[in-house]
């Protein structure tokens, strides 16, 4: 469910394939997200969810099982 969600966010935002989206895609190095592509995932992310990313948090999601990992251990 979580994840679907977010690779529903970054199809829109990106503009990549579905096909592509996967647990083990790098964000920047698979997907093509630059840093602003990046701010803007979080902040849609954030809203999707009801939750706030803090600034060392983004830092180490690199994958989409990064962020999928995150939401599922930190939203309530």
């Amino acid at each position: 469910m979580v994840f679907e969600k977010v690779k529903g966010i970054i199809v829109d935002q990106l503009d990549v394939d579905a096909e592509k989206v996967t647990m083990e895609s790098n964000v920047a190095e698979d997907l093509g997200a630059d840093s602003l592509d990046v701010v803007d995932l979080i902040m849609s992310i954030e809203e999707e969810f009801d939750m706030e990313i803090n600034d060392d948090a983004v830092e180490n999601m690199k994958t989409v099982g990064d962020i999928v990992g995150f939401i599922d251990s930190n939203n309530k």
